[in-house]
């Protein structure tokens, strides 16, 4: 192969727009750049952001989205087919099988880039289940397993709803989420405190949540339960940090030892200063906020979602309750707030499920090889001016 090799990632939205799919992708990018993979980046434009910018070294192309949404996501796949033409990419990487991976069939058919697909979550409000619900949204599925060259699966869940679509297994690589475990790692205790203080953090048992301020993440359950907490252990702290629709609401129900700080650039610190990590969702892919977490040696409560039976062994690294049983979530988290030896013993082992598997350098090294893989074969390659003429309507995609 002659030059870097090309990949162009497409995905829903991207920085400063930040969930967990964005910042997986802002920790790689400098990852694979490093292994010699050269990255473009399509998203979509919303107000006030820029059509073109650099982020992290990576050009990110933001194309518009007017109108309602059908219109809007057959604007921006119809955008990013003449862009994608430009650049060449030897392979396209779709986050998500919705708009993302529409885009990258259309591009395969035009162009024949071969396309991976990767599934961001898995059960209720999954990638599968949304498509299914929709209007030709079994069309479309079909389409998506004719054309995908793989599917990149990130949780158990995922790669059976997969296999019940009938996607073989040599095309459903198990690649999940990484974290930098550099970054997220735990300090000693008198670091712990210092770093309270210059956040401005309170003494006492600290409870931490991160992530988007949505009705599936159930804030509001831990919102509900944290009085009865407080009543037991009246220095008992719920550090919230995260923004989305459901955060004035949550702010109004929030009652004593309830802390909002908002989006913020220092995840990191805030899990180096907490005793508990909480994750309640009721659906999942794979937490980057719960393995940030367990990086961190953070014992952990989260939900029986997604990811997170194959990454916390139930009391043993971490603690797994059912989703929508916040009688159960309270018992775990007052077991847990009362047992600091049993709090070590999960962090430990969390950190060290994190350093053996889910290190973000090894799901560097996956994707690269599943490029190479993929995007081998010499009739796979764009080849300029030789593009075929755009003959399909939006629903064939």
């Amino acid at each position: 192969m002659s030059g870097p090799l090309r990949v162009a990632m497409i995905i829903q939205a991207y920085y400063p727009h930040v969930g967990g799919a964005e910042r997986q992708l802002m920790a790689l990018v400098p990852l694979l750049q490093a292994r010699g993979i050269e990255i473009n980046i399509l998203t979509r434009r919303y107000p006030g952001l820029k059509p073109l910018e650099m982020i992290g070294g990576a050009p990110v192309h933001r194309l518009p989205i007017p109108g309602p949404k059908a219109v809007a996501s057959t604007i921006f796949t119809l955008s990013a087919l003449p862009l994608l033409a430009r650049l060449r990419p030897h392979l396209i990487h779709a986050h998500e099988l919705l708009s993302p991976a529409t885009t990258a069939v259309a591009a395969k058919r035009l162009f024949g880039i071969p396309v991976v697909a990767k599934v961001l979550r898995g059960g209720m409000l999954g990638d599968i289940d949304k498509l299914k619900k929709r209007r030709f949204g079994p069309h479309r599925l079909v389409l998506l397993r004719q054309r995908v060259n793989a599917f990149i699966t990130i949780s158990k869940e995922i790669d059976t709803e997969l296999a019940e679509i009938g996607i073989e297994k040599e095309r459903r690589p198990f690649i999940p989420n990484g974290v930098d475990t550099d970054k997220f790692a735990p300090i000693q205790e008198h670091e712990k405190q210092a770093l309270r203080q210059q956040l401005n953090l309170p003494e006492g048992f600290m409870a931490v949540f991160t992530g988007r301020l949505s009705p599936e993440k159930r804030v509001d359950q831990l919102i509900a339960i944290w009085p009865q907490v407080r009543s037991l252990n009246s220095q008992a702290h719920l550090i919230i940090l995260g923004t989305g629709e459901q955060e004035t609401a949550l702010q109004q129900a929030a009652g004593d030892g309830i802390n909002f700080r908002g989006r913020v650039n220092n995840v990191s610190d805030y899990l180096k200063t907490a005793d508990l990590f909480l994750l309640p969702s009721a659906t999942e892919g794979l937490s980057n906020a719960l393995l940030e977490g367990m990086a961190s040696g953070l014992a952990c409560i989260a939900t029986k979602v997604g990811g997170a039976p194959d990454v916390i062994r139930h009391e043993h690294n971490g603690w797994l309750v059912p989703p929508d049983q916040p009688e159960q979530l309270q018992d775990a988290i007052l077991s847990l707030c009362h047992n600091a030896e049993q709090r070590t013993r999960f962090g430990t082992a969390a950190r060290h499920e994190i350093l053996q598997n889910y290190a973000l350098t090894a799901t560097a090294d996956k994707l690269c090889r599943l490029y190479e893989r993929l995007s081998s074969n010499p009739i796979s390659r764009v080849t300029e001016g030789k593009h075929k003429k755009l003959d399909y309507t939006i629903h064939d995609l």
